[in-house]
This record gives structure tokens, sequence and C-alpha cells, in this order.
């Protein structure tokens, strides 16, 4: 009979014990309301970057050596079946505390006389995270302090908790928190160290895994006891069986699925731009980006397999972006081509460090004189010696074509007229539109830059110049975020913080963004499509010959001394930018937009999708009739076409290349009316060059036709007139407009190198007539100093200071040029831009 009466004796026990541990869990709840920490929980967190799909891309261990990741706001639903199937399964319908299984424990516990079960709901699991001593220095165990006093506290906090959070946010922190063996802390670090995939994606065997990892961390583990926990695992699977949640193919599967081994590494995709968005945010912890995850990868792979090839010339560096031209999200970001190691500078973010660079501004001012009305498309611009002050620009190759169509002169990336546009457009001009479409490096004014500021004079960084060839897209497309701003920013993060997208917007508004600024959707299109001529390297040099291949508009970019190369595409779509060089500055030879960063540029567009080519903005367009030759508006004299022009433009400018000329019956001589009749001259339009230009350009151009010379007898007619037609100088450059004369006030300065010696050296002056036959007469200040003929070069001695040089031929032609020779070493500045 007694041995009858001691089970219902130790129930009543166990009944009792139970209701007055409640209340006295009550009581205390009450006293410890007010200590509990707020917040609950402040351990250092990992810093996680997410792809757009939410692909895990990288993470940084936190601060005290532990893979805890930033907290999650929901559990995957396998997980949370498994998790309260094994722990909790009462969990919904409990306010914190479950007195059946308070009773239940009880009863065992007495009746073995030892703690054998334990009642901690996952509500008091979570309470005893809370309270249990930090990791951040306080040492201890979570799980070590399981006297009735901490159970007793674990109560009160769990009946806090209840009242406080849902039990959906219970659950997800519990799952953020919980220890899952070794430096793992919480569900998603756990998911990626062991299985290599988010969370939402494990398998109903790796849930149930992680299911039962933390009740037990310390003596169940994926390196030891490994039959112990596959049994624990294999139980709940089987329970989740019997509960109807698994079918029984579902379970064969699960039951066959092998544990996992050893930890992963977590995967380091972006490193570079995960170290800048913790340096940008130090407060945020999980940074969900616009990155595609594929492609990120892929570019990561070419990036470094081009740069493999490049370091055999000690070019170690690479970077590079991929835009879409539509959203304006980055879907690609390599900050460099090597890993976080400090070797070469591989820790640098290239991407968002500022280069100097070289020659790809260039369609920018292309664009806005395209607007401005100074510059139409197919117009030629000189391309002769210049000499602005102590400044004398020179094309890569060393040489001058005399004068070249504007499109040519971008799509060859010719130096030399690029600074006299840029001279005729205004650097000030050209400062504010850059500033305007976003470049953020221009700290200096715009005298500090100078001419220098259109081939490498002023730093920017790859994103800057990413985003502005990529708004020249997105203004073609006439996708335009308002008339006054022609500037779409781009974004790296689905969602920016508040507190910088603040920040931002007020530098935005800082900046100089007008109408006066923004370009049309004309000058872009042209622009773009001037940039399809840029030719190819010489694996893509017969695009055109393949249906398949694309169109893409780019530009590269090569820095004085070949430190920085650059290179950038755009297609309808999308835009691609590769940066290559020495993170240290050094220059290299072979270092050049087209030789380094192109090849990678165009394997990156290789992998992106066939997008057709942007259409052409009529609207914005007007149509007018040109000079076939020399691309100014048509005159009389020479062949016409039709061309597409911005509806803004003005230009005004007729021909000043094609002009009529008199020649007498024969045609092979020019006359006038002093020395022939009217009615036997033959009346021809000509395309005649100024005298420098013609130099350089029938070098070029054989079909080039000379202006056929005065006929004897009608010299004297032609005597008296200005030089400026018939002879110029070569050197020193002129620094003047079209006609590449210089007036009597030209400001040219000229260095006179020091020999070997020390002694000064001698100054060359040369000119160039148009009668090859020409005897050129050289006074200086003054002075007859000798005579030239065919080659018109005199060297000639000269003290520092200014002075006056004369030529004057056989008929009375007179040119003069004032100069300032300046004693040195002859190093006057030089840009020089890229070598396509």
């Amino acid at each position: 009979m007694g041995a009858s009466r001691k089970p219902v004796a130790l129930t009543r026990r166990a009944i009792v014990g139970a209701t007055l541990s409640i209340a006295l869990s009550i009581a205390v709840g009450i006293a410890f309301w007010r200590i509990a920490p707020q917040p609950l929980f402040s351990e250092p967190q990992s810093w996680v970057l997410l792809a757009r799909d939410g692909t895990l891309l990288g993470a940084r261990i936190a601060d005290d050596g532990q893979w805890r990741f930033p907290p999650m706001t929901q559990v995957p639903e396998k997980y949370r079946a498994a998790l309260l199937a094994y722990e909790d399964k009462r969990f919904y319908y409990h306010p914190g505390i479950d007195p059946l299984a308070v009773a239940r424990a009880v009863r065992l516990n007495l009746r073995r006389d030892r703690v054998v079960s334990g009642a901690s709901t996952l509500t008091m699991q979570v309470a005893r995270l809370v309270r249990a001593p930090r990791s951040d220095g306080e040492g201890g165990d979570r799980r070590s302090s399981r006297g009735l006093g901490a159970k007793l506290l674990d109560v009160a906090l769990a009946l806090r908790l209840e009242t406080q959070f849902s039990k959906d946010e219970i659950l997800a922190l519990y799952a953020s928190h919980a220890p899952f063996g070794g430096n793992v802390v919480g569900l998603e670090a756990a998911a990626w160290r062991y299985f290599g995939r988010d969370p939402t994606a494990l398998s109903w065997a790796e849930a149930a895994t992680l299911a039962v990892l933390p009740n037990q961390p310390a003596l169940v583990t994926l390196g030891r006891n490994r039959a112990r926990l596959q049994n624990k695992r294999d139980g709940l699977l089987r329970r989740l069986h019997a509960a109807g949640q698994l079918g029984d193919l579902d379970l064969q599967l699960a039951l066959a699925e092998p544990l996992a081994g050893t930890p992963l590494a977590l995967p380091n995709d972006a490193p570079h731009l995960l170290e800048t968005l913790r340096q940008r945010y130090p407060d945020q912890h999980r940074f969900a980006s616009t990155l595609d995850a594929t492609l990120q990868r892929n570019a990561v792979q070419i990036v470094q397999e081009q740069s493999r090839e490049l370091a055999r010339q000690s070019i170690h560096n690479a970077a590079a972006l991929i835009v879409d031209n539509q959203s304006f999200e980055v879907l690609a970001y390599v900050g460099n081509s090597g890993s976080m190691s400090l070797d070469h500078g591989f820790a640098v973010d290239i991407v968002q460090r500022p280069r100097s660079t070289g020659s790809i501004l260039k369609p920018l001012l292309y664009a806005a004189m395209l607007d401005s009305g100074q510059l139409l498309p197919h117009m030629l611009v000189p391309d002769v010696p210049m000499q602005y002050a102590d400044y004398a620009p020179e094309n890569f190759d060393r040489s001058y074509r005399g004068a070249v169509p504007a499109d040519v002169a971008l799509a060859q990336s010719l130096n030399v007229p690029a600074v006299r546009l840029l001279r005729d457009y205004g650097v000030d001009r050209f400062y504010d539109l850059l500033k305007g479409m976003g470049m953020s490096t221009l700290n200096n004014p715009p005298d500090h830059y100078g001419l220098t500021l259109i081939l490498g004079g002023a730093e920017g960084t790859l994103w800057d110049i990413t985003a502005m060839h990529a708004n020249l897209v997105a203004l073609a497309r006439q996708q335009l975020p308002d008339v006054a701003n022609s500037n779409h920013p781009m974004q790296v993060l689905l969602q920016e913080p508040a507190a910088a997208a603040n920040r931002a917007s007020t530098r935005g508004n800082a900046s100089a963004h007008n109408s006066a600024s923004a370009l049309s959707p004309a000058a872009a299109w042209l622009t773009l499509n001037a940039l399809l001529e840029v030719p190819r390297p010489a694996e893509e040099a017969n695009w055109r010959s393949f249906a398949s291949s694309r169109k893409i508009a780019w530009k590269t970019g090569t820095s004085w001394g070949q430190r920085d190369a650059w290179a950038v595409g755009s297609t309808g779509r999308y835009t691609v930018s590769v940066w290559a060089g020495n993170a240290s500055g050094d220059g290299r030879p072979g270092l050049t937009g087209s030789v380094a960063a192109a090849p990678i540029m165009f394997e990156l567009q290789n992998r992106l999708p066939m997008q057709p080519w942007i259409a052409q903005p009529t609207l914005t367009m007007k149509r007018v009739e040109v000079c076939r030759n020399d691309g100014y508006l048509a005159n009389d004299y020479c062949a016409h076409e039709s061309q597409w022009i911005p509806a803004n433009s003005h230009f005004d400018r007729q021909s000043p290349y094609n002009m009529l000329v008199h020649l007498d019956a024969s045609g092979r001589s020019r006359v006038d009316s002093d020395c022939e009749r009217v009615s036997a001259m033959r009346h021809v339009g000509w395309f005649v060059l100024p005298p420098t230009q013609e130099f350089y350009y029938r070098r070029q151009n054989a079909a080039y036709r000379e202006l056929p010379p005065v006929r004897a007898g009608c010299s004297s007619a032609f005597a008296g007139r200005s030089g400026r037609g018939v002879m110029d100088f070569l050197y020193p450059g002129s620094s003047s407009g079209a006609n590449a004369s210089s007036g009597p006030n030209a400001d040219t300065q000229v260095y006179i190198p020091l020999d070997l010696d020390g002694r000064r050296g001698r100054v060359v002056f040369e000119a160039v007539h148009r009668d090859a036959n020409a005897e050129l007469f050289w006074h200086i200040d003054g002075h007859f100093v000798g005579s030239t003929h065919t080659f018109h070069q005199q060297a000639l001695d000269l003290e520092p200071g200014p002075h006056v040089v004369t030529i004057v031929d056989a008929q009375g032609n007179r040119l003069e040029r004032r100069f300032e020779v300046l004693a040195g070493s002859g190093n006057s500045r030089e840009a020089r831009g890229d070598a396509t």
C-alpha cells in the first residue's frame, strides 16, 4: 500500500513545488522588472554584406572573435518547426513559463533525486541568454548559471519578455543569439558556417541539426560526439514525421543526409566594398547591397585573371564597376584585383581613391560644346603645336594631324585638339559642368587645374567617372531625373542609412546643380555614337563583322607618366568601368588604357546580356547642312551633307576653309582682276587650310590639293597682304584660334634648355610657307638675323626676357610673334592623354 501511494505523494509534492516556484518567480519578476538590461543584447556583431537576392557576399568577425551576425527579424519555417518540436511544443500557448512542463520536471527530478529534466521554455532560454555574463570581458558561460535563484530570474524575465515582444519576435531573438558551438552564435552564422547557405535554404536534416545544437553546444558539436548529435537529429526528424510535418519520403531523405563536416569558410566576394561600408557606416552591421551575386563572382574572377597577366609587367592593381543604366544600381564592385593582403596595396579600395583622370573626361567636353553651339560633330579642329604660356600639350604619339574632325579627335583621344576646345569652352564652365555631374574630387578652384583639367590635371574616382559616363546613357535615353539636374546618383545599398542619406542630400544641395550644367539628350546621344568609333583592342578590332557583336560606346584614359589606365564602356543598358595601375602610383611602360584596362572592360561587357542600342532622340535634334569636308555650316563652295545636331545649338559659323578661288583659263595658276580679265577667269571652290594646319594635314591626306601658285606677273597683285594666309610659325606654337596664327599681342613663353656644361642653349624657330620655293627673311626685335629656303628653321641665341620674331617673304608678306624667353631646364608643363 505504501509503495502504491508514493507516486501520488510525489505528484502532489511536485504540484505544490511548481506552484510555489511560479508564485515566487512572479514576486521576483516584479523586483527584476526594472533591472533587465537595455538593450537586451549588447555584444559586438559581425559585419555582413548581402547581394540583392540575400546571398552572402562577405562577413567580418565581431570584435570579440565571435561569428555573430546582426539579429534576424524572421525565423525560417523549417527551423521554426524543428525548434518548437525539440524545445517547446507549447510555445505559442503559454505566457513564458509552461506549468505542465514545470510540474513534469519537478516530479521527475524528485523521483530520481537529481536533475534529469528541465522546464525551460524558449522564452526562458532567451531570458537566460539575456542575463548570462557577456562575452565582452565579463567571462563565464551563458549556461553555467542553473541554480534555483537563476531559474527564478529566468522565469521573471521570461514573463516580462512575453509582455514586451510577440511570440515571433521572441523566436527571432533566440535564433539570433543562441550558441551553436565554437565561436558561432546565431542561426544565420551557423547556417553559413556549417552548410554554406542562407537559413531559408536549409534542408529538413540541416534545420533539425541546428535545432538540437544549442541544447548542449559544449558536448554535442559537428567536430566531436557526432554519433550522439546524429541520434538527436534523427530522433527529432522522426518526431516531426510523427507530427505529420514530414512525409515518408522526406523522412527517408533527411535520415540519409550525412552530417556536415568541418566549418566552412565564409564567402569573401566583395571584401573592399564591405570594408568601405564598415568605415562609412560604423553603426551598421548588415548591408543589403544592389550587387548581383553571380555577376560579382564572375567580375572578381575576370579581374583577377587579367591582373595576373598584368603583374608580369609589374602592374599589380585593377578595379572595376558594373552599373545598370536604368536603375543606376551597381551590379558588380571589384575594389581591387587582390585579396585584402597588404602586398602591393591590395587592401586599398581603388574604386573610392582619387586617381589622375587622363583623357577620360573628354567625352563630357565634346557633349558640352555640342550643346553650347561651339562645335559640330564632324567639324575640323586644329591639331598643330600649341603653346599656352608655359604649357605645351602633346598628343600621346607626339605627332600632329593638322586638322581633324571633332568626333575623330574624340575617338582617337587627341590631346592638342582637346586642350584647344577646353580653352574655347572655358575652364570655369567645364569645371562647373563636372561638379554638376557629380565629380566630387574637384577640391581646388578652376585656375588651379587650368587647361590640364582635360588631360588628367585633376583626380577622379572610379565611382564618379562611372556615374558620369552612365549619366550620358541616361541622358541619351531621356531618362532625366529633373530638368535642372543631369546627375543620377549611383547606389550600392538597397537602403542607405537615414543619417548617411541626409548627409548625402545635404552635399547634393550644396553642389552647383543648375540648368546651365545639364547636357541635352541630343548631345549625349551624339557623343555616345562618336565613342562607338573608338578603335577596339586587337581581339575586338573586327567587331563590326559579326552579327553577335554588341555596340559599346567606350573611352580610355592614361595619366601622364603612365600611372593610371582607364576604360569605360556603355551599352544601352550597362556601363562597365575599369582602372588598372599600381596603388603606389608607380608608372610602367605599356600602362595605357587600351592595353591594360580595355581588355578587362570588354570581357566584363561580354558577360552581360545583349541589349539594343539607344534610340535616337530625334525630338531633341534638328538637321543642318554642313560642308562634307570640314563639318562647318555649308557655304556655296563645298559639297553639302545633312547632319543632326542638338535642337538648342546655335552654331552659326559657315565654313572658313571652303573659299572661292580665281584661276586662269588653264586652272593651274591663281589670278585676280589686276592681272587677268574677269571673263577669262575660272571661279572654283577650293578647300584651303591655314599654312600650319596644311603643313601637317597634307602629310596624312594624299588627296589634299594645295592652292595653285600665283601666276607670274600677278605677284604684285598679292604683295603687301597679311602673311597669315601665306605663312605661319611652327615654333614657337600659337595659342590663338582656329587659324593657328598669333596676333601681335600673343603671350607665348619659350624655355631655353641648359647644356651639359651648364651653358644656355639656343632656340630653334621654325616656320612654314605655302610656296615651297619661298625665301623667308628673319628678324629678332627689328634686327635682321638671316634668311631660309625650303626648310625654314633658324637657331637663335637669345637672352631671357620679351622678344619679337618677324618673318617676311619676297612678296612683302609679313608675320610677327611676341614671346618671352625663360631660361631653365626646358621641362615645360606637359600632359599626355591615352594611347588609343
